[in-house]
C-alpha cells in the first residue's frame, strides 16, 4: 500500500503535480515496456503520427522535420495495460490526490518520441480538450524511459493550475484541433523540467500548464498516460468521447453522466 503524506498532498495542491516512484514493481514495468514495444512495432504506420501542426509548431522546431507516434486506448490492445489501470498503489495515490474514493477512467494513450526528431508539445492545459464542471480531471504520466529535457521530457509551470482555465490560442489544421497557450506568455524555456527515471509517474491536474521538449538525443522517449476523473464530476461539453470512458477503476459511479455506457445503464 502506498499512501501520500499530508506534505505530499499539500505539495500537489500548491504545485498542481507530484512525482512518485515505486508505484509499479520491476516486473510490472518490464512487462509494460515489452508490451509497449510490441504494440508500437506491430502497428507502426502513418496513421500513428500525432505531432501537432501549425505555425507555432514550425517556429518551435525551426522548420525541421519532427514526429511523434501515438496509440490511444491501450487497454483495448493488451490486458497488460488493463492490469496497470487497476494497480492498487496507483489508485491509493489517486484517491489521496483527487480526494474521492470514486475514480473513473477517461482515456489512455501512449506517445513515442523517436530519437533526434521527436516533436515537442507546446505549453497547454488539457482542460480545453475535455472541460469538466468540477475540474476533477487528472493525468497520470508513466515514464517508460529515463526522461530529461534532452530526450523530450515533460515540463510544467508549477502552481499555474490555480489560475483556472486560461486563454486558448490553438489552431485547427486539417480538421484537428490543437489547444495551447500563447507561447510568448508561456514559453517552454520558462517552464520547470521534470527529470524522471524509468517507472516514475507524475500525477498532474488538467489545469496545470505543461508541455514537453523536443527529443534531440539518441534515445527514444516513451510514455503511457492515463486521464481520470471523479465520479461526482461531469463534462461541460459532449466532446472527446473515448472507448471505456466512465469505466469505474475504484469505488462506484452513481452519476452516470460521465460514462459512455450511460445509455446501457438504465
Amino acid at each position: 500500500m502506498v499512501r501520500l503524506t499530508k506534505q505530499q498532498i499539500q505539495s500537489y495542491k500548491d504545485n498542481g503535480f507530484i512525482k512518485l516512484s515505486n508505484i509499479y514493481s520491476e516486473k510490472e514495468l518490464q512487462e509494460l515496456s515489452e508490451e509497449y514495444n510490441r504494440i508500437f512495432y506491430k502497428k507502426n504506420n502513418p496513421g500513428m503520427e500525432a505531432a501537432w501542426l501549425g505555425d507555432d509548431m514550425k517556429a518551435a522546431v525551426k522548420n525541421k522535420e519532427y514526429s511523434v507516434h501515438s496509440i490511444h486506448n491501450l487497454q483495448y490492445h493488451s490486458a497488460i495495460f488493463s492490469h496497470a489501470l487497476h494497480n492498487p498503489n496507483l489508485l491509493d495515490c489517486l484517491e489521496d490526490v483527487m480526494q474521492t474514493p470514486n475514480i473513473l477512467l477517461h482515456h489512455t494513450k501512449a506517445h513515442y518520441k523517436p530519437p533526434r526528431k521527436g516533436a515537442p508539445y507546446l505549453m497547454h492545459q488539457d482542460y480545453h480538450y475535455f472541460p469538466f464542471k468540477k475540474d476533477s480531471m487528472v493525468a497520470v504520466f508513466l515514464h517508460l524511459d529515463r526522461s530529461t529535457p534532452e530526450n523530450g521530457g515533460l515540463c510544467v509551470y508549477p502552481g499555474s493550475h490555480k489560475r483556472g482555465p486560461l486563454k486558448d490560442v490553438g489552431v485547427i489544421e486539417k480538421g484537428d484541433a490543437y489547444h495551447y497557450m500563447d507561447q510568448k506568455e508561456w514559453p517552454i524555456s520558462g517552464a520547470t523540467p521534470i527529470n524522471a527515471e524509468f517507472g516514475d509517474i507524475v500525477i498532474f491536474s488538467y489545469l496545470l500548464v505543461h508541455g514537453s521538449y523536443e527529443n534531440l538525443s539518441d534515445r527514444p522517449r516513451r510514455m503511457f498516460l492515463v486521464q481520470l476523473m471523479s465520479a461526482e464530476d461531469e463534462p461541460v461539453e459532449d466532446i472527446h468521447k473515448s472507448l471505456g470512458q466512465g469505466w469505474v477503476l475504484r469505488g462506484a459511479n452513481d452519476n452516470k453522466k460521465a460514462s459512455m455506457a450511460e445509455r446501457f445503464l438504465h
